[in-house]
C-alpha cells in the first residue's frame, strides 16, 4: 500500500471516522473543522493534524498540505460547502483523487459532469470513500452500510484448477457465493470443480479481505 498525504474536510461523525482509519493505515491526514470541539471524535490512534478553519480558505487548506495531498475528501454536513472545498482541490491544489459526500442525490449528476465523484449519505461507508480516495481494491463487487461484510471479485489461479470451488470456503470468514464461467453465473456450487479463467464471488467479512489473497495463494513465491 503506498502511503500519502490526504486532506479531510468536516470532522463529524463521517469525516473522524475516515480520519482516524486513514491514520491507523498509516498515511499522512490533515483534517479540517470550523469547531475546535470536533476533533473530540478523533480516536485516540489520529496523529495527524487537527485545523480550525473552513475548508475553502486557501490559508487554511495551505495549512494542511493540500498542494503536497493525493487525495481530498470533503464530508461536511453541507452539499454546497463540500462541492465547493472539491472544486478548489481540484482546480487550485490538482488533487487528482477527489470526493465529495452529498445529501441530495438529485445533485449527483451535476457534480459529476463537474467531474467530481459524490457519494451520497444513503450509501456512504468509511470503507468505500477509502478505497475511492486510495484506488484501493477495485475487485470489491459490493459492500453493506456497516461495511462489514462486503463480496469480492477474484479471478481463480491456475492452480485451483480441477479442484472443488467450496474448498475456498474458510471458517466463518469466507464463502463462495457464485461463479462467472464464460458468460454464464452460477450460484449452483455444490460438487463444480473450479476450471481456468473462472471468476469467483466470495463473501467476505474484513478478516476474510485480509486472508483471501493467502487463501487463493496469489502473490505467494
Amino acid at each position: 500500500m503506498n502511503l500519502v498525504h490526504i486532506v479531510v474536510v468536516g470532522c463529524g461523525r463521517v469525516g473522524s471516522d475516515l480520519a482516524t482509519q486513514l491514520s491507523e493505515d498509516g498515511h499522512s491526514v490533515a483534517i479540517i473543522d470550523k469547531n475546535a470541539e470536533s476533533f473530540r471524535r478523533l480516536g485516540e490512534s489520529f496523529n495527524g493534524k487537527r485545523i480550525v478553519g473552513s475548508g475553502f480558505d486557501r490559508n487554511v487548506l495551505s495549512q494542511a498540505g493540500a498542494g503536497e495531498a493525493q487525495a481530498f475528501a470533503a464530508v461536511t454536513n453541507g452539499d454546497n460547502t463540500n462541492i465547493l472545498c472539491a472544486r478548489i482541490a481540484q482546480s487550485t491544489y490538482g488533487i487528482k483523487d477527489v470526493v465529495a459526500r452529498i445529501y441530495d442525490p438529485q445533485r449527483a449528476a451535476i457534480y459529476q459532469r463537474l467531474g467530481i465523484p459524490t457519494v451520497a449519505t444513503v450509501t456512504w461507508t468509511t470503507s468505500q470513500v477509502k478505497r475511492w480516495l486510495l484506488n484501493e481494491d477495485e475487485t470489491i463487487a459490493w459492500t453493506d452500510d456497516s461495511a462489514t461484510v462486503m463480496v469480492l471479485e477474484r479471478f481463480l489461479p491456475d492452480t485451483l484448477a480441477g479442484k472443488p470451488v467450496q474448498q475456498l470456503n474458510v471458517g466463518n470468514d469466507i464463502r463462495v457465493v457464485a461463479v462467472v464461467r464464460g458468460s454464464q453465473g452460477r450460484l449452483d456450487i455444490d460438487g463444480l470443480y473450479g476450471q481456468e479463467d473462472d471468476k469467483v464471488l466470495f463473501m467476505v467479512t474484513p478478516e476474510g479481505a485480509r486472508q483471501l489473497n493467502a487463501v487463493l495463494g496469489i502473490g505467494q513465491s
